[in-house]
Parts: structure tokens; C-alpha cells; sequence
């Protein structure tokens, strides 16, 4: 099983994150990458880098306008207001309005919350993070079972026109869009503790692509305000999206009982291949998790995720620096090559 990644994704580095009321140190940092990439590395995965496929892919499933804006963003930042941190603050409510032109207004504009401070090298990151995505993809397309997309910064949060948790561009969708040029039907199965609220939206109105997101009660948990159980698409789209909710305090037998619904769900559907939004912030130890899965629930998941035998891009999403992440994403990597291995 091949990963793909590039060193580029590592040049994204916020430094604060505005949380309940107080900054603490940004929980997205490069070190979740560097960890599992050494941890490939020591069990013997090959990593290719991602080949160059421009932004027309990314623009598949974002506003054309959306994706241009983060090219300059910082360099308009940095000459409109100086070294002062590149959060938005200006947000325009839920009356529709109209994009400013000032850099202020225009942040606040495609950015749905403070989440994601802006970096010098933030474009250049989510850039190279969606090219894994799209390679990821392609290979599969190209024949691989089975290939890992080391994606950082994450994706799934991120709607069509607007960045939200940590997210800028949905390498999820990104990745099922591709497929999508192969494939009839494609599911999206979000595996993070967070709802793919991001994914959702993009493909809330479209019948091809199933969206399936396990996650905690949004009622109680970010993301809030998607997530619920009665949303399932609209339109054409009915019945194409799943949400199984968890409760805080849920442990393996609870998260792996709605895992399975998820599994079946994507079966009826029909889906010829398969996009796993992966994240290991389920973890019980991990700083944003209020479930407790365990590294033997991460390797159920991947035997039975392999077991679905279609054709998967994994796509990494959450998993943040707590004390298992590396042995989390380990056991879950190397189950599903050993898994693939066994069936040749």
C-alpha cells in the first residue's frame, strides 16, 4: 500500500487558536504529519510525492473565487495591516450580502470562524495537502487497492465557499470528485470525531456521491451546527447523506456498533469506491476527544474497512498530538496492508 505526501504541507504553522474564550496553542500543528510520516518510514511504506494537477480539480468542488482568494491572501494581509495575526474577525451573519474588497472583509468573508490563522506559507500548504488528495485518487483510479493520502492541513471542515476547523480545501471531496470520474457511485465515509460537516455540504444535493459521517453529537460538540441525524440531503440528494452520532463517553463497543451502520449503509448504496475521511481524534487520549476509542478499535475498523473490498483512497483528517496518535494511525496503516496482503 503506497502513501503519498509533500514536505510543502509542513510550511502551514499557526501559532494560537481562539478556543471558549481563550487562545491556547493551535492544536493543527506540523508535527502531526512529521510523526506519521516517520512512523511509514520505520514500517517500510514507499512515499511518493504528489504529481502537480493544478487548481481545476480543487475548483471541481469549491467557488473558483474561494480557491484564488487564498493565493495572495497573506501578502494582502501583511501589506493592508502589518505583523498583526491574520485571524478574521469580520463575518457577514446570515443575511447572504456580498463580498468586500478589503482584505479584512474578504477574510472574514471565506472564513466561517477564527480556526484558521492565516501564514505566510498557508496557500502553499492546503496546495500540496489537496495534490496528495488528487494523487491519492488517481492512483486508485490508475488500479491500487488501496492508497493513503497524508493530508495536512485537513480538509473535511471545509464547506464550498468557506474555511471552517482547521480546514481550507476539502481534500475529501477533492478526492471523491476525482473518483467520480471513474466511478458511478462514490462514498465518502468520515471516520473523525468531528462531523465532515464540509463534505456535506459540497455534496448535500448530489445522488452520486454518498456522504456518511460518524462523529459526536453536533448538539454538544463542534462542529454544532451540522451533523444532525434528520439531515440526508436535499433534492436529488436525498438520501444520500448519513449521520451517526455518538454521545461523549461513548467507548469502542458504542463508536464501532454506528461504525458498522455506516458500512452497511455505503453497501446498499452501491458505491463502486471508496473515500475514508480518517481521523484518529477518537482516540481517548487525544486533546479534542471526548470518546475513547482505543489502537485494537482503529485496527477493527481497518479490517473492515478493507474487508468492503472496493477501491479506497484514506484521506487523513484529525488526529491531533496526544500521546497514541502515531501508534493510532500505525496500528490502523499497518492492518490494512497486512489485510490487503492476505487478500493478494
Amino acid at each position: 500500500m503506497k502513501a503519498i505526501f509533500d514536505e510543502r504541507q509542513l510550511k502551514h504553522n499557526p501559532e494560537r487558536y481562539f478556543r471558549r474564550g481563550a487562545y491556547i496553542p493551535h492544536p493543527e500543528q506540523p508535527e502531526r504529519a512529521i510523526l506519521i510520516r516517520d512512523m511509514l518510514v520505520k514500517n517500510g511504506f514507499a512515499i511518493d510525492t504528489p504529481s502537480d494537477y493544478g487548481v481545476e480539480p480543487i475548483k471541481a468542488v469549491h467557488d473558483p473565487a474561494y480557491v484564488d482568494f487564498w493565493k495572495d491572501a497573506h501578502a494582502r494581509w501583511r501589506a493592508e495591516a502589518g505583523d498583526a495575526e491574520a485571524i478574521p474577525t469580520y463575518h457577514p451573519g446570515r443575511r447572504a450580502g456580498r463580498p468586500s474588497s478589503s482584505i479584512y472583509g474578504q477574510l472574514g468573508w471565506w472564513a466561517t470562524d477564527t480556526s484558521v490563522p492565516l501564514t505566510e506559507n498557508t496557500y502553499e500548504a492546503i496546495y500540496w495537502s489537496a495534490q496528495t488528495a488528487i494523487e491519492a485518487a488517481n492512483r486508485v483510479v490508475g488500479g491500487e487497492r488501496m492508497v493513503y493520502g497524508l493530508c495536512r492541513p485537513p480538509g473535511h471542515h471545509a464547506l464550498s465557499n468557506g474555511a471552517n476547523g482547521f480546514c481550507i480545501f476539502n481534500n475529501a471531496a477533492v478526492a471523491a470528485q476525482e473518483l467520480r470520474k471513474s466511478y458511478g457511485k462514490v462514498a465518502v465515509f468520515d471516520i473523525d470525531t468531528h462531523t465532515g460537516n464540509g463534505t456535506m455540504d459540497i455534496f448535500y444535493d448530489r445522488a452520486d456521491v454518498f456522504v456518511c459521517s460518524l462523529h459526536v453529537d453536533p448538539d454538544v460538540y463542534p462542529t454544532y451546527y451540522l451533523g444532525y441525524a434528520d439531515e440526508t440531503g436535499e433534492g436529488a440528494g436525498q438520501g444520500a447523506t448519513l449521520n451517526l452520532t455518538l454521545q461523549p463517553g461513548d467507548g469502542v463497543e458504542a463508536i464501532l456498533t454506528r461504525f458498522r451502520e455506516g458500512v452497511k449503509a455505503i453497501q446498499n448504496f452501491g458505491a463502486d469506491a471508496l473515500v475514508i475521511s480518517l481521523g484518529f481524534d477518537m482516540a481517548e487520549d487525544d486533546p479534542l476527544s471526548v470518546v475513547g476509542m482505543t489502537g485494537e478499535g482503529f485496527a477493527t475498523m481497518a479490517r473492515e474497512i478493507v474487508a468492503m473490498d472496493l477501491p479506497t483512497a484514506l484521506i487523513q483528517e484529525g488526529g491531533y498530538l496526544g500521546p497514541s496518535l502515531q501508534n493510532n494511525a500505525e496500528v490502523f496503516l499497518t492492518t490494512c496492508r497486512d489485510e490487503l496482503l492476505k487478500t493478494g
